[in-house]
């Protein structure tokens, strides 16, 4: 593509190129006279993510989802929530877990109705490198070129991608908390939501949306950063409870405007990689939390799955190795020390009580102790956000307060991910 600069990382080559709602169409089919697209590589705009999510592998996953299956001659509607504002934004793809190089036919912004409804008049097309469509390659990514929309910080963008061809099974994040929708053809400004007749809880190549930045020494985004606890499974579908959501909230309500960022991934965990649940936290935490634009903080929680998978005998859970909470620390102290290496500060989140689920054993409940203690006194995080003080039962402990629960005895529902947003100081940040 003329003007993209790919750049060499680590087993990839990557393209370094809302309360309302907003929509994102690709398509081949959108004219010039809807909006005007300008160059992402225009040297006088810096970037900003206004949301951002975990990519992962093709699979199964815990939902029906259309991630192996890929997409042919349809259009994909998508949904997220930006926490940052401004009036141009462009959209991250990525290919990277893809097969093939994936044909993306065209691309649009605007704003949204309820379910898959667009606002008559609103919508706004997008190009890359001025192109209505483009190709990534198998592994990499590439960044829309700018588009002239005005957007305030927790509206809502729907993001939607037509597919002319076969795309090969796809990169996706698999509990996105949020419906996708799924059409034949190339459904580009069409308003009747009725269309789209199919749906999916997942989100499709979508890894970021970014909004252009007026300094470009900003350093303003918060990143959340672990597994379903921070992506938020037991939250309510399309209603955005999750405690991103609550913590954003929080904060724009306090007059605290940053950049709340989710890149959880349900399952994942902090030691090993998993077909099912994402490389670890250890494997991606350079391209999830320290390559995001302007980040200043991580809050991690991870070790859920570290600790239970190895008392449950699933496929799924494979690799379960038995860890030792000294493994654990070891892997805590990596990330903190990578942080820190890049200027950016470190919040311990506690492990949540699991008592009354597949994961609580005896060993298991000492090694969750045994790692929160540590969080809590050792004085390696810059700061600790005590999710587990805050959502236990104050009767037992070892479990869930019934309030917070979600109903599985180890996921908060909206209420318990509310208070887990109460749970971080702002100050921390």
């Amino acid at each position: 593509m003329v003007g993209t600069r790919w750049v060499p990382t680590p087993g990839v080559w990557v393209a370094r190129a809302p309360v309302g709602r907003l929509l994102v169409i690709a398509t081949e089919q959108m004219t010039e006279r809807q909006s005007t697209p300008m160059n992402s590589n225009d040297n006088s705009l810096s970037w900003s993510a206004g949301w951002a999510t975990a990519v992962q592998r093709p699979s199964v996953g815990f939902h029906e989802n259309w991630a192996e299956e890929g997409f042919a001659g349809q259009t994909v509607r998508q949904t997220v929530r930006v926490t940052g504002s401004g009036t141009r934004a462009r959209i991250r793809l990525s290919n990277r877990y893809g097969t093939a190089p994936l044909e993306v036919s065209g691309a649009s912004i605007a704003r949204a109705g309820a379910g898959a409804a667009v606002a008559p008049g609103s919508v706004r097309p997008l190009t890359f490198d001025g192109a209505a469509s483009v190709r990534i390659p198998a592994g990499g990514e590439v960044h829309s070129d700018a588009a002239e929309v005005s957007v305030a910080a927790l509206e809502s963008l729907t993001v939607s991608l037509h597919f002319a061809g076969p795309t090969g099974p796809a990169t996706f994040h698999a509990q996105a908390w949020a419906t996708a929708y799924r059409a034949a053809g190339a459904q580009l400004g069409e308003v009747d939501p009725a269309v789209f007749g199919e749906t999916s809880v997942s989100w499709y190549y979508l890894a970021a949306v970014e909004l252009a930045d007026d300094d470009p020494a900003r350093r303003d985004a918060v990143v959340l950063f672990g597994d379903s606890l921070t992506d938020g499974f037991g939250s309510s579908v399309d209603a955005d409870r999750r405690y991103s959501d609550a913590l954003a909230e929080r904060l724009a309500a306090e007059g605290r405007p940053l950049r709340v960022l989710n890149l959880g991934i349900g399952g994942n965990l902090l030691l090993n990689d998993s077909p099912w649940f994402g490389e670890s936290a250890r494997a991606r935490f350079e391209r999830d939390v320290l390559a995001q634009p302007g980040v200043r903080s991580v809050v991690v929680l991870v070790g859920l799955n570290d600790i239970g998978f190895s008392e449950v005998d699933l496929p799924t859970y494979k690799p379960n190795p038995d860890n030792a909470v000294e493994r654990l620390v070891a892997g805590y102290r990596e990330l903190i020390a990578r942080a820190h290496a890049a200027g950016v500060r470190v919040v311990g989140g506690t492990i949540l009580p699991f008592k009354g689920s597949e994961y609580h054993t005896t060993v298991a409940e000492a090694k969750r102790r045994a790692v929160n203690e540590w969080i809590r006194t050792a004085g390696a995080f810059d700061a600790v956000a005590d999710f587990a003080a805050a959502l236990a039962d104050p009767a037992d402990p070892e479990a869930l307060r019934s309030a917070y629960d979600s109903g599985d005895f180890k996921h908060p529902g909206d209420e318990g991910y509310r208070v887990m947003a109460r749970a971080v100081d702002p100050a921390a940040l």
